[in-house]
This record gives structure tokens, C-alpha cells and sequence, in this order.
């Protein structure tokens, strides 16, 4: 379950504070910041000017929708920025002021719960070192690692997930967030952070700074749109001399006015995108937020969107980690069927996944009927780590066992038996194939061996072919050995592999690709995982994980699900498509404008321009005022577009490319024909102009 706590676009309590917004962010210190849109800005304010020194209606109506642009293109931004203030404000809501159980400072930690003395403190005043003690139905007062105990405890406030998990000293689930509760038992924590540090108060600064860093592609493209504006804004001041110079040849006509050379400046710059690049950079990662996962900066968001390489645990991400059964090998003289039946026996009290599996398994291939553990009069056997098996002792004497090789030949060699020699060379060729081999025996008499896997998730080997032709190589990091890893790689139709993975191998192979200029993506959760997460370029940290994976790490995913990289990868795609697309469509319906606005603006000065009024728009005031105000509503039109973002589809570079052209280039070209059509006959039929 993931929780979600963005309103919806047209959320009243969205939209109110955003049209506010539009109107403060007319602040000159502001729209300095978007340049092409300042341009805009310093225009109306100049038509403005224009239109109070000589009232027309027509100066006052340019006036007017060259406004209602700026205030369009703030909207889209306050928009956007509204929806990540919501998710701060949700998350500034799990923050609540507790009082924590303080060791005394200098006191050693003592070895059971009876013995410890604890002192009452305010959660706000925690340091890092501090440690605290957290019991059944305490609320975590801070970020940090449990140090003594075990505890389930319920995160769903930071998840979304209503399930509990387990928290207990050292290994690689030992980190607790501030602000989740402890169900049971209790636990000693050493706090890891200082007041204002905490991952709650990460995440509302992740979301709430997200507009303040643009990234280098975003830069890049704001150079290229200045460039254009450079460029349209150095032929419109050309264009007044010249129209000067046609009347006194021609001695007849008038020069254009300096309100329609404005108006034909703000219709040939690219508006549209320069109006929307910002919010589709805050929505990027608004949409990451509702994901579940916090991005450091819409840097680390668009990185995820360039990755060349994913790095991607086998275990959990790749497999569903828990094993299960998939096949049964006799032993000599066993038929199939007998050994499934036996197998089931001795599982059906056996709660484990491996154990279900097992009895599910023979059930389906045997169609054996379904047996009741509670309605059975057996001795059930449970599975201990001194004895390695487990089973059940029936009426008559039938004693059932299945456990690990060893174990099982230890059992009934003290029975008097013998572990056949062509069983144990079935059991070598298991565990030499990565799955793991449990032997089940009756009496002093061994049955034969079970097959236990590691199952590739359904569905995972196409997502890799989707990766593939989106042009991204897919690497499993595995601990297994090279056989066993070439066995699930080919199965899941991974690119390539890393098997025995230590910390320093992954280190090693992440710089392999960065050297070769590849953008290297990868998940972790544990310390051994920090160097990795920090040298790789998108670096998704699990929230189950460990302080410093999740300090290495430039984003955090809540839910703690690896698979969650291929989601974010696709979502930084999504973002980069939605910016190319509308880059693409802004620049191509300049061209439709062109012959709209160019015409009609000149037509006094040379009426052969007549000729290239194409759409027969009815007046040259008519022709202007339209393009001005399609320039300004084709903002509005694309706002949902700019923060829902294009639709994702894996495809590569070069498809891409030629679908962008094909839809939003030609779209670009034909929607401005229709929309300012269709607005001049508006305007006629109002009698405006």
C-alpha cells in the first residue's frame, strides 16, 4: 500500500494558493530568473505603458493576454510547487514532540531491560550519541540504530505499508526512523543524528528545496532558449526601421506600431516551454514523492533518466528470495510419486515458504489430496539448528523426516541405514546449480532429495527487454558463485552479471562504466553497500537499510522494494520525454504563428504580405490579437500535460526521436493553425476587433 498524499490538479486547495502565487511571483526578482519569460514580463509592462499614453482597444487587449501569459506560466510553476508543499505539509504532520528515555550520559549500557535507569528528556533535544530506550507503544523520538533488543515496529506513518517490521541490533536491519512506534517488546537505540537532521526533516528540505536546483540539462536547454530569444529579439528591433523605410519609399501605408512589434516578439520566442520547464522539473519529482521515494535534488531525478547501467540485487529484486520447491529426484528403487507424498507429510506442518512450497508442489504434480496438519494424529517434528530437519511421526510407527544431506545421513545411519551413493551424486549436482538440496528419509530408509530455488520473478525477464531497447544494460550483483550466477543471468535475461560480489567488486565494476562514460544506476541497503551507492549516479538507498547506505545514497525508497530502481528509471525517462516533447511542440507552432501574426503585422507597409494570410484571418488587429491570446492559452492547455507527464513507452533513442517529431512537432504545427482559426472567429463574432 503506498501512500499518497498529493491532491489531485484541480484540488480547490491546490488551485487557489497557486493562482495567489502567480500573482506574488510578478516580483521582478523572480521572473529574472527565467529569462525568456522576463522578456515576456518587460514587454507587458512596456504595452502597458504604450496603452495608457494612447488608449486603444486593441493595445489594451495585447496588454492584457501578454499579462495573462506571464500569470499563466507562474501558475504552471506555483502548481507544481503547490503539490510538493502538500507532501512537505503531510510530512511535517508525522512530526510530533515526545519525550525520550535518555541513558544518563557516561553510563555504560546495561546487559538486561531490569537494569537500566533511564532519565526523561525532550525528542527535540536529542543529539547525535545519545542513546534511548524505546518500549511497546513509544513513539521513536529520532533517527538511529538499535543497538540491544528487538522490537517489531509499525512504519506505515513513513511507508504507507500497514504491516510491521522486525528492528533488532546489527545487521542490515538496524536503522529506525523518528516518528515510527514500536508495537512490541522494546529496543536501544543510539541516535544517529542532530536536532533538524532527521530523515523527516530530509525529506520535507528534499521536497521543498526541489525548485531551487535546476539541472545541467535543464541549463542547457535555458541557454538554447535565450539563444532563440537572442535571436527573434534582434530581428524584431530590425523590423521597425525597415517598415519606417518601406512607407517613405512607397509613400503611402504606415509603419508598424511598437505594440504589435511587442506582440510579434512574445509570439516568436519559445513561451510555451520556457513557461513549463520549471514545473516539469518539480513535478518530476513530485511524481518520484508519490512513488514513495525522496529524491535528493531533481539532479539525482534526472540522472535516473540518462542511467546507461543498472546494478540490481539478485535476491529480492531479480528472484522472489524466498526458495521454492521445483522439482523431486527418487532415490533408487523410490518411484516419484511415493517421494512427493512422503515430502508432503513431513511439510504439512511446516509454516515456512520453503516448506508450503513443498507441499504445494507435490499436491499439483501428484494430485495428492489435502492433508490438515490439526486433523492428522501425528508427533510433529519441528526443525531446530542443532538437528537440521524436521518432520512428523505417525500412527504405526512411520517416522518421516527431510532435512539438510548431512543431517539426513547422520539420521539414518543411526538408524542402521545407508544414504545411496547415485542420490548423493543428484544431491552434488543440486547444490552445484546454486538451488539447495533437502533429503527426505523414512525410517532408516532415504526417499530421495527436493529441489529448492530461487525463483526468477514472473515478468522480470521482459522488463529487462524493454530496458534493453530503451538502450540500458542490465548487470545482476549476486554473492553466488559464477555457475549459479551464469544460470539465473541466462534465465532472467539479465545482460551481464556480477557473481561473489564483495563491497570492493561492486566499487570496482560502478567505476569500470563511469570510465567508459556510462551513468551508473544501483540499490542497497546495507553498510557494505555505501561505497557502491555512493560512487554510483543514481544511488537508491532502502529505508530498511542502514544509516550510511542511506547517508551514501541520493534518493530513498520507503517502501524498501529493489525492484523500485527499474520504477525510477522509467520516471526519469518520463520526465526527460515530457521536456523534449514540449520543447519540441513550442518551437515547431512558431512556425503556424509566423503566418498569423507576420502578415497581418506588416500588410500595411506591404500589402503584397497579404498573400501569406493563409488562414484568412479577418482583420490584421484580429490576426495579432489571436496569436497572442493562443500564445498565452496554449499554456494553460499543457499544464496537466507538464506535471502528469508524457506517457512512457520503451523505446530508444531513435524512435523516440521520430515519434516526437511525428506527434508533437507536426501537433505543434497544426494545433496553432486551428486554435488561432478559430479564436479570430471568436473575436469577430464578439465584435473585440
Amino acid at each position: 500500500m503506498t501512500r499518497n498524499t498529493t491532491p489531485t490538479l484541480f484540488d480547490p486547495a491546490l488551485l487557489r494558493p497557486a493562482l495567489l502565487e502567480a500573482f506574488y511571483k510578478l516580483d521582478p526578482r523572480v521572473q529574472w530568473r527565467n529569462p525568456v519569460m522576463f522578456v515576456v514580463y518587460v514587454g507587458s509592462a512596456f504595452t502597458t505603458a504604450l496603452a495608457l499614453a494612447t488608449p486603444t482597444w486593441f493595445s489594451a487587449l495585447v496588454a492584457l493576454w501578454l499579462w495573462f501569459t506571464v500569470l499563466f506560466a507562474n501558475m504552471a510553476e506555483a502548481l507544481a510547487e503547490g503539490r510538493s508543499k502538500a507532501q512537505a505539509a503531510s510530512l511535517r504532520g508525522l512530526k510530533k514532540e515526545t519525550w525520550a528515555k535518555q541513558l544518563p550520559k557516561g553510563a555504560d549500557l546495561p546487559a538486561t531491560r531490569e537494569a537500566m535507569t533511564w532519565l526523561p528528556l525532550e525528542a527535540s533535544q536529542l543529539k547525535r550519541g545519545n542513546v534511548v530506550l524505546v518500549e511497546a507503544g513509544d513513539t521513536v523520538p529520532a533517527d538511529g540504530e538499535v543497538i540491544l533488543g528487538v522490537a517489531s515496529v509499525d512504519e506505515s506513518a513513513i511507508t504507507g505499508e500497514s504491516a510491521p517490521v522486525i528492528r533488532e541490533s546489527g545487521g542490515d536491519f538496524s536503522s529506525v526512523t523518528g516518528g515510527t512506534r514500536v508495537l512490541s517488546d522494546w529496543i536501544v537505540v543510539r541516535v544517529s543524528v542532530n536536532p533538524g537532521e532527521t530523515f523527516i526533516d530530509r525529506m520535507i528540505a528534499m521536497v521543498e528545496n526541489a525548485k531551487r536546483q535546476k539541472t545541467p540539462n535543464e541549463i542547457a536547454l535555458t541557454i538554447l532558449l535565450v539563444a532563440l530569444t537572442l535571436v527573434f529579439l534582434g530581428v524584431v528591433v530590425t523590423l521597425l526601421p525597415f517598415s519606417q523605410f518601406g512607407v517613405a519609399v512607397s509613400g503611402a501605408g504606415k509603419p508598424v506600431s511598437l505594440v504589435v512589434l511587442v506582440a510579434l516578439l512574445v509570439c516568436l520566442i519559445p513561451t510555451t516551454i520556457a513557461g513549463l520547464l520549471s514545473a516539469i522539473g518539480v513535478a518530476g519529482m513530485s511524481r518520484m514523492m508519490q512513488a514513495n521515494v525522496i529524491a535528493t535534488s531533481g539532479r539525482a531525478v534526472e540522472a535516473a533518466g540518462d542511467v546507461d547501467v543498472l546494478l540490481l540485487d539478485k535476491t529480492g529484486t531479480i528472484t522472489l528470495g524466498n526458495r521454492q520447491a521445483s522439482a523431486f529426484a527418487p532415490a533408487p528403487g523410490v518411484a516419484e510419486a511415493a517421494l512427493g507424498d512422503a515430502a508432503q507429510l513431513a511439510s504439512v506442518a511446516d509454516e515456512t515458504p520453503e516448506g508450503r512450497s513443498i507441499v504445494v508442489l507435490a499436491r499439483q504434480k501428484f494430485k495428492l489430496p489435502e492433508l490438515n496438519a490439526a486433523s492428522l494424529d501425528a508427533q510433529f517434528v519441528p526443525f531446530t539448528a542443532q538437528t537440521r530437519m524436521s518432520g512428523v511421526d505417525l500412527p504405526g510407527g512411520r517416522s518421516l523426516r527431510k532435512g539438510a544431506a548431512d543431517a539426513i545421513r547422520r539420521h539414518v545411519e543411526a538408524l542402521g541405514g545407508d544414504f545411496p551413493a547415485p542420490l548423493q551424486a543428484v544431491v552434488d549436482s543440486i547444490a552445484r546449480r546454486g538451488s539447495t538440496p533437502l533429503v527426505v528419509s523414512e525410517g532408516a530408509r532415504v526417499l530421495g532429495a527436493i529441489e529448492l530455488k530461487d525463483i526468477v520473478k514472473p515478468g522480470i525477464k521482459e522488463r529487462f527487454a524493454e530496458l534493453r531497447r530503451m538502450g540500458i544494460t542490465t548487470v545482476m550483483v549476486t554473492g553466488d558463485n559464477r555457475l549459479t550466477a551464469a544460470a539465473i543471468a541466462a534465465e532472467a535475461g539479465v545482460d551481464d552479471f556480477l557473481a561473489e560480489a564483495t563491497p570492493e567488486a561492486k566499487l570496482e565494476r560502478i567505476r569500470e562504466y563511469q570510465a567508459a562514460g556510462q551513468l551508473v544506476a544501483m540499490t542497497g541497503d546495507g553498510t557494505n553497500d555505501a561505497p557502491a551507492l555512493a560512487q554510483a549516479d543514481v544511488a537508491v538507498a532502502m529505508n530498511t537499510g542502514t544509516q550510511a547506505a542511506k547517508e551514501a545514497g541520493n534518493m530513498v525508497d520507503l517502501d524498501s522494494n529493489p525492484t523500485k530502481l527499474i520504477e525510477i528509471v522509467e520516471t526519469g525517462k518520463q520526465m526527460l520525454m515530457t521536456r523534449g516533447s514540449l520543447t519540441t511542440f513550442s518551437i515547431a507552432n512558431d512556425l503556424a504563428k509566423y503566418f498569423a501574426i507576420v502578415p497581418a503585422a506588416f500588410v500595411g507597409t506591404y500589402p503584397q504580405l497579404s498573400a501569406l494570410n493563409v488562414m484568412q484571418l479577418a482583420t490584421p488587429n484580429s490576426a495579432i490579437l489571436s496569436a497572442v491570446v493562443f500564445n498565452a492559452l496554449i499554456i494553460v492547455f499543457l499544464i496537466p500535460l507538464a506535471l502528469k507527464g508524457v506517457r512512457y513507452r520503451a523505446v530508444g533513442a531513435a524512435s523516440l526521436l521520430r515519434r516526437n517529431l511525428a506527434v508533437y512537432g507536426l501537433g505543434g504545427v497544426v494545433v496553432p493553425f486551428v486554435g488561432i482559426k478559430l479564436i479570430d472567429l471568436a473575436l469577430v463574432a464578439l465584435g473585440v476587433v
